[in-house]
């Protein structure tokens, strides 16, 4: 029988990498083609003994293969897409191939929400290995339990546990990409404005949403935020039970007595759901993690993980690579690397390490790195973000070429709110300019938290090995 081959236009984005490294691990011939491919995404892919070649070109497309995976950075004009378009040859988005490859057959797990998609996917993929159920995942971070960010469900019918993001999915396909992934078990964290290059507004993002709950099963469930007004309004539209799990009294999932450890990277807090309260304690900070964790406890009791196994796995968590990772020093700081960029996200981080370290001073770095947060659509909510910093410090917009001068974050606006409302405010466009504000501000004691949807240019690690106090 012929080995099925999948050719991948774009296969050094890290989704697609690794959608092209599980197809080869089970069993596929995979081929593939970037702009750039350079390490780590090359080195990926060379391990995997994936060919891949540096440049678009139909010839990359001989012999042809039998499904063409169409990333959704490429568009028309791109030389591949022209000559798939023009010998008809089979295209499909990645979510589309993961859908109908991994995910059709088996009991879908689908984790949403503007913040903490990553977090929830990864301690649900955790719980569920703990108990050694067959389980199949594709998260879109490095979970440091797993060796690898997907693995395929050994069998059919197991779960396969995906982060459902609501980007759409290919030039051809505006659709978000959750619409594909058939979801029969739904976490909702919470719906904001974000991507603001491709929805208009809120009531867009909620459109998307309602659209993908139009095919969930009357057999499956829902676990929506049940603090979240926009979340709560999508899911009047569900067509199966829906479980609110939060802060409110009212939620069927009530989460109370949360308790940041001080002096320490761990949080415990109660659950009561069922008529039963719980006890839960996980090594990372702050509210936000709580209720991340809570969807995840909530998906693992659905499968019927016994209590014990559940808050053992969560102890064993060892996190997400870039979510308030912190870096080893030769010093007495602490510092921390962090993915957030949502004036949310940011807030969120920010009052977790004040309540573990409430003596501290903290400073924040954050670098304005993605589509949403180099426009000036957060202009007014951003510098609020950051009321619980001691000193902040703003690196330069990230490409601010992508977005027209009049639609672009007004950096300098945001320093001087900042500073009126008191507080120490910088701004710098370079990342030594941004390393000598630090050092000329640093004690004994303090914390450094570094924000970017990038790696910063590599500044945490830096800040780490060579700030003096």
């Amino acid at each position: 029988m012929k080995q099925k081959h999948f050719h991948f236009c774009g296969v050094a984005g890290s989704a697609m990498a690794t959608l092209a490294i599980l197809l080869k691990q089970s069993g596929y011939k995979v081929t593939g083609s970037d702009a750039n491919v350079y390490p780590p995404m090359s080195t990926m892919l060379e391990e995997q003994q994936i060919d891949f070649t540096n440049g678009y070109k139909k010839e990359n497309l001989l012999p042809h293969p039998d499904i063409v995976v169409i990333g959704n950075a490429l568009s028309r004009g791109n030389e591949e897409v022209e000559y798939v378009l023009e010998q008809r040859l089979f295209y499909q988005s990645m979510s589309e191939v993961l859908k109908n490859t991994f995910i059709r057959g088996n009991c879908p797990i689908v984790i949403t929400g503007t913040h903490g998609k990553t977090t929830t996917t990864s301690l649900t993929a955790h719980l569920f290995t703990y108990a050694k159920q067959d389980c199949g995942f594709f998260l879109g971070g490095k979970a440091e339990n797993f060796p690898v960010s997907a693995q395929a469900c050994k069998n059919k019918n197991g779960y396969f546990i995906i982060e459902g993001d609501e980007y759409d999915s290919a030039f051809f396909d505006k659709r978000s990409k959750f619409f594909h992934y058939l979801p029969e078990l739904l976490v909702i964290n919470n719906i904001e404005f974000d991507h603001a290059d491709i929805f208009d507004s809120i009531e867009d993002i909620k459109k998307s949403f309602i659209f993908m709950l139009r095919q969930m099963p009357r057999t499956g469930k829902i676990f929506v935020n049940g603090d979240d007004t926009n979340a709560l309004a999508v899911v009047k539209h569900a067509f199966c039970p829906v479980v609110r799990f939060g802060t409110n009294e009212d939620c069927e999932a009530y989460i109370h007595n949360i308790e940041v450890e001080k002096n320490s990277l761990s949080t415990t807090w109660e659950l009561t759901y069922q008529q039963k309260t719980y006890s839960f304690t996980i090594p990372l900070l702050g509210e936000i993690y709580v209720r991340n964790a809570t969807a995840a406890i909530l998906n693992a009791l659905e499968a019927n993980i016994p209590l014990q196994t559940i808050q053992e796995g969560l102890q064993s968590f060892k996190g997400v690579r870039r979510r308030m990772n912190s870096i080893p020093t030769q010093t007495e700081l602490l510092v921390f690397d962090d993915f957030a960029h949502h004036p949310t996200a940011i807030r969120a981080s920010i009052h977790a390490l004040k309540q573990a370290f409430p003596t501290a001073k903290l400073h924040v770095l954050f670098e304005p790195r993605s589509n949403t947060c180099i426009r000036n659509d957060h202009q007014d909510t951003l510098p609020t973000a950051f009321d619980e910093a001691n000193f902040v410090y703003l690196y330069k917009l990230h490409r601010p070429q992508r977005i027209a001068p009049e639609k672009r974050l007004n950096l300098t606006q945001v320093q001087q709110t900042l500073q009126a409302n008191q507080k120490q405010a910088y701004l710098a466009d370079s990342l030594e300019e941004i390393q000598a504000q630090v050092q000329g501000n640093i004690q004994k004691n303090d914390i450094v938290l570094c924000m970017s949807q990038g790696d910063f240019g590599g500044l945490p690690h830096t800040l780490a090995t060579s700030l003096i106090v």
